[in-house]
């Protein structure tokens, strides 16, 4: 028998006296963090707005307690008659001491990892008192790097001293608001005779059976003979139980293994790839006729294999789910707000379908921030989302001297279990950037003879993956080109990650790479207007006004931005230009990649865009900015990752028609394209009939009379995928007409249709419905138009359905907007 208490009320947060803020038992959330605290007090200022963040920098070097009470009375029964009373806590965050009526149960220094404090022995009758002191940060992480010398950091922060989110002290792209709190749940658990402690579901299939090997790990305390009881059920069928077994546990066995195994099982399927099943796997554990104990997870049977057999033209990184390549339409995720106890389940799942919605198939876990919460995973398996994992290390030199070393180990293992039931998650990888850092980043020759993460890349977590695990295949980093002796971003071997593109060079300059798989790469924008007026204050705003200064965390980053904007776009004449103008250039950017890296396929093998989400609000490379809106960056995500699309790719002085099919069936029809002027009259028309089979790339050159001169271009028709151009020119020096249109507007339900017809081009044309309604959401973005065609916009939003002034507001600017307004 078992009881689980959690302990989420009535906590209260007290600051150390040398704070330059006197913080005194106020109320505290939890999970939650400090910050979010001493915001919810009014005692700072909201650090996602203006300049506030700089003012809480005082956070990390100091020390908090957190204090609660809770009774235990007579209907929790006599603690003596309980085998076990057990504080499980989920996450501390990070450096804690844990008292329990005044005794000290236990100490922490690790984030990423579970932890568990008998307090049988100090249970009272009536009030018992709780209170988790925590070490600053700073203060810890600086005196570990006194102990050990200094390692490289691509930034100038001690995170690399102390087992905690590296982006909590500030990214390019995120704050720095390094400061703690019990960040994941906390329970009170009572136990009698025995209960579970871990299982790990090792599942596989061999000959059309699937096999789940249950290796559960048990907590005994009374000499008594206890049984496991297991079963499995299919989800789809309503529960039905397809594989059971009872296997008797000797007393005093810390552990057990119980094999089931179902014929022919439906299999779990990335999205696009068929349909996919869940099974529900279930242990109980027994004594006397009497459940102990229960765990149930969700599981599914698929296999997974990533192939890196060196070819004659390097070395691939293909992933293969259940025998068949998939072809990786990716994206980066970092933690979704920098706040961490404000992700909720319902956000993890917007932000999640959002991906789904842009055609991703894949998202990756990146190093730098945590590992995710049960939520994001269970979510992950039912939406078909294949997962990429990274351990907690990014863009620096780690020590490997205790604590660390066994941190580690600890942090590993306690991941590897909790999150082995889920068949989403597909490969785990060492770190993020660590290894090309070590031969690019001028870490050699500041590091001597200190350790810095290699044995742990190389040696521990290999090793733990297959004794923990033993079911996903491990990659020593990202990037990483499969031997230790190339270099690391070797862009014929292995993973890549393209960041010379968007420090030094145009975007077109995508092209100039062949990789095989491409891990990040991507281009920055401002978020919407909605969230700009979020995050900014600033009058008059302007690009570098000083608050949107510091929401650019990037180096060099806005006038990263204007290179960009000075090598494809006219001038820009005030604010909304640059913002639209911007964003329009991140989007054509990531596009231009994503096409380009999709038309190299089966040679390249996937493309993971960084990134998909943002933490606050900021100027970034992310899809989604802070507030949760897309940018324009997402609906060319949408159509870069299409299953089914067309691009106009160059090949020495010509130009060639790539058709990609990357659907189950094969794609048989006629492809009209036509080549126009600048006035958007067609001087040209060609079509092509096509038959290409499922998962398959057909590359067709143009005849030379079918490529466009100086100042024409390429479109193809209004067919049922996205629109391909090519254009001979840059927009700056396009001698496009000006932007003539009419207008009409009809109410739908929920919200407004924007029908646009157009009497010239129009260029990338865009509703930022944003700008009447922050929370109005617009169905499509970006598209390019000639004299005749017409384009209806659905605005979901009942606040300008009901408002003819806001209605009328969406038929100009700065609403609509195309290039050459």
């Amino acid at each position: 028998m078992s009881a689980k208490r959690t302990l989420h009320d009535g906590w209260t947060v007290t600051g150390d006296p040398g704070a330059p803020v006197t913080v005194e038992a106020i109320p505290a959330s939890v999970p939650g963090e400090v910050v979010a605290d001493l915001l919810a007090a009014g005692l700072v200022g909201d650090p996602y707005v203006d300049e506030a963040e700089r003012g809480l920098a005082w956070v990390g070097r100091h020390d908090w307690t957190y204090r609660t009470s809770f009774d235990w009375t007579a209907a929790h029964g006599a603690a003596a008659d309980w085998d076990g009373i057990e504080l499980a806590f989920d996450g501390l965050d990070t450096v804690a001491r844990v008292s329990f009526n005044g005794t000290v149960v236990g100490e922490t220094a690790n984030m990423h990892r579970r932890y568990r404090f008998d307090v049988r022995d100090l249970v009272l009758e009536g009030a018992n008192e709780l209170e988790v002191h925590f070490t600053a940060p700073y203060a810890y992480a600086e005196a570990q790097r006194d102990r050990l010398g200094d390692r490289p950091n691509a930034y100038p922060e001690p995170g690399n001293f102390i087992r905690k989110a590296a982006c909590n002290f500030g990214w390019d792209w995120g704050p720095n608001l390094a400061g703690a709190g019990i960040w994941r749940p906390v329970r009170l658990e009572c136990w009698k005779t025995a209960r579970i402690d871990a299982v790990v579901p090792r599942v596989s299939l061999a000959d059309g059976t699937g096999i789940v090997e249950l290796d559960v790990r048990l907590q005994q305390a009374a000499d008594a003979d206890i049984e496991l009881a297991c079963t499995l059920a299919r989800e789809a069928a309503d529960g039905e139980v397809v594989a059971e077994a009872v296997l008797r546990v000797p007393a005093g066995a810390d552990s057990a293994t119980v094999r089931l195994e179902v014929e022919d099982p439906g299999l779990w399927r990335p999205r696009g790839h068929g349909d996919l099943e869940l099974y529900a796997a279930s242990v109980a554990v027994r004594s006397g006729g009497t459940v102990l104990d229960e765990w149930e997870r969700q599981i599914g049977f698929r296999t997974v294999e990533l192939d890196t057999e060196p070819d004659d033209d390097g070395r691939p990184y293909r992933l293969q789910v259940n025998g068949e390549a998939v072809w990786i339409k990716g994206v980066n995720w970092i933690p979704d707000e920098a706040l961490f106890g404000r992700i909720d389940t319902a956000r993890i799942e917007r932000r999640l379908r959002q991906a789904v919605a842009a055609g991703v198939n894949y998202v990756r876990v990146w190093g730098g921030g945590v590992y995710e919460s049960e939520d994001f995973y269970r979510l992950c398996d039912r939406l078909g989302l294949l997962v990429g994992q990274d351990f907690a290390f990014a863009c620096a030199a780690y020590p490997e001297e205790e604590p660390f070393w066994s941190e580690v180990e600890a942090e590993a293992r306690d991941n590897l279990a909790r999150l082995a039931p889920h068949p989403s998650l597909v490969t785990w990888t060492g770190n993020n950037e660590n290894l090309w850092g070590w031969h690019d980043w001028d870490w050699q020759g500041d590091l001597g003879s200190r350790t810095w993460g290699a044995s742990y890349y190389h040696d521990l977590l290999p090793k733990l993956v297959s004794e923990v695990d033993g079911t996903r295949p491990y990659w020593p980093g990202s990037p990483y080109s499969g031997a230790r002796e190339l270099h690391p971003n070797e862009q014929a071997h292995g993973s890549v990650h393209i960041w010379d593109v968007w420090n030094e060079r145009d975007y077109v300059h995508y092209r100039d790479w062949k990789p095989r798989f491409v891990a990040e790469f991507g281009y920055q924008a401002p978020p919407t207007w909605a969230t700009v007026r979020r995050m900014v204050t600033d009058e008059p705003l302007v690009p570098d006004s000083p608050a949107m200064l510091w929401h650019q965390k990037a180096e060099r980053g806005q006038d990263k931005l204007q290179a960009g904007l000075d090598a494809h776009l006219p001038p820009t004449r005030d604010f909304d230009d640059w913002l639209y103008f911007t964003q329009v250039n991140q989007a054509r950017a990531v596009r231009l990649g994503i096409e380009y890296l999709r038309s190299l396929a089966p040679y390249c093998s996937g493309a993971v865009v960084w990134q998909l989400n943002d933490c606050w609000p900021v100027t970034s490379w992310a899809a989604i900015d802070g507030e949760e809106r897309p940018k324009p960056l997402w609906y060319a995500l949408r159509d870069g990752f299409a299953d089914r699309f067309v691009t106009f790719q160059p090949e020495g002085d010509g130009l060639n028609m790539v058709v990609v099919n990357d659907a189950a069936e094969a794609w048989t029809g006629v492809i009209g394209f036509w080549k126009c002027n600048a006035e958007g009259r067609i001087i040209g028309r060609a079509l092509v009939q096509m038959e290409i089979d499922p998962r398959d790339t057909a590359v067709l050159e143009l005849e030379p009379g079918a490529i466009p001169k100086d100042g024409e271009f390429l479109l193809t028709g209004r067919e049922d995928f996205p629109r391909a151009t090519w254009f001979t020119k840059e927009d700056k020096d396009m001698d496009w007409p000006k932007a003539r249109f009419s207008t009409g507007i009809a109410l739908v339900d929920g919200g407004v249709a924007v029908t646009v017809h157009a009497e010239s081009v129009l260029r990338d044309l865009c509703l930022f419905a944003d700008r009447l309604d922050p929370d109005a959401v617009v169905d499509k973005a970006l598209v390019t138009l000639v004299p005749g065609e017409h384009v209806v916009f659905t605005v979901q939003s009942e606040k300008i359905a009901a408002s003819p002034e806001l209605q009328r507001a969406l038929t100009g600017k700065p609403v609509l907007r195309a290039i050459n307004d």
